[in-house]
């Protein structure tokens, strides 16, 4: 019997394609611990990974046995939510991630795309709390997002709606790491900024501090990323009419650097723009947080099924 004292609080672990982020939330969407780890130094495979994962988990419980852990994927998750099918950023590959990780840490594990979970963050505890029809785009390394209808996020038939990034806004544009050309997210995303600034090896919030101190090409590389995000924004809203695009993600804290472009995008963009009323485009409360506080949210929801 496992005989560590158990914590009051459940662990979020928010996987993406550049870092780790595990946090230990409570029964409220707080986050009362936080871990970052790197999802690439020295890993080169699945087991190298998950490995990583539970580097990641033994710290943020700091010795104690947490109630239950979410596992927030960037990639597509089946709809039985046990399979990671595919992850442009990540080694996983068809792998049975939620049993493998649950048999590993003796613990009951839920998994789920990390965008989704975002979503399901902003539904219970933020910007889309009491929303019935809402949109949320997440801008991280790539591009993510959730649907929200009648207040309950949408996972679609095979558990893999909201792949947003992947919509192709330029014909035989970019490659993208998911085996298409032009995707949403060359353009829009962490990469596509750090790229379009020549910061090669920084992250967006690099970038978003040299905008704010002046620097030229950190300012071009917000405003052209802001109108990328702009025109995929409109497509969204043109399929979907919501009533509110909530942006999160890593490279949304930077605020209007980003969202006042992508504003400007969305309204020259959207059709009918001039006939119709154009949703606010809005800040995620949860930020960076999100997947592990959506992740857990739904492990909660999970444990009070059982």
């Amino acid at each position: 019997m496992d005989r560590r004292p158990v914590s009051d609080g459940w662990v979020g672990l928010d996987v993406g394609g550049t870092k780790v982020l595990a946090d230990l939330v409570d029964d409220h969407g707080q986050v009362l611990r936080s871990v970052r780890l790197s999802s690439r130094d020295g890993v080169e495979d699945a087991a190298g990974l998950e490995d990583v994962l539970s580097r990641a988990l033994e710290l943020v419980c700091d010795g104690a046995r947490p109630r239950g852990v979410g596992v927030a994927a960037a990639g597509f998750v089946d709809a039985a939510g046990e399979r990671v099918v595919f992850a442009p950023h990540l080694p996983w590959r068809d792998d049975a991630v939620r049993e493998r990780l649950s048999t590993r840490w003796g613990l009951d594990v839920v998994l789920e795309n990390d965008a989704t979970c975002a979503t399901w963050a902003e539904v219970e505890h933020g910007a889309l709390a009491g929303v019935a029809q809402g949109v949320l785009v997440a801008v991280g390394t790539g591009i993510g997002g959730g649907v929200v209808v009648h207040g309950e996020v949408v996972r679609g038939a095979g558990g893999m709606a909201g792949e947003f990034g992947h919509t192709r806004v330029v014909p035989q544009g970019r490659p993208c790491p998911c085996g298409l050309r032009g995707c949403w997210e060359q353009y829009a995303s962490g990469r596509a900024l750090v790229a379009r600034a020549g910061r090669a090896g920084e992250r967006g919030g690099g970038v978003a501090e040299a905008a704010r101190a002046g620097d030229r090409e950190a300012v071009a590389a917000f405003e052209e990323v802001g109108a990328w995000l702009g025109v995929g924004v409109a497509n969204l809203v043109a399929v979907l009419d919501p009533e509110v695009v909530v942006v999160g993600g890593g490279v949304a804290e930077a605020g209007d650097l980003l969202l006042t472009p992508a504003r400007r995008s969305l309204a020259e963009h959207l059709v009918g723009a001039g006939h119709r009323v154009t949703p606010p485009l809005v800040p995620a409360v949860h930020g960076e947080h999100a997947g592990t506080v959506g992740a857990v949210a739904l492990a909660r929801r999970a444990a009070a099924a059982r």
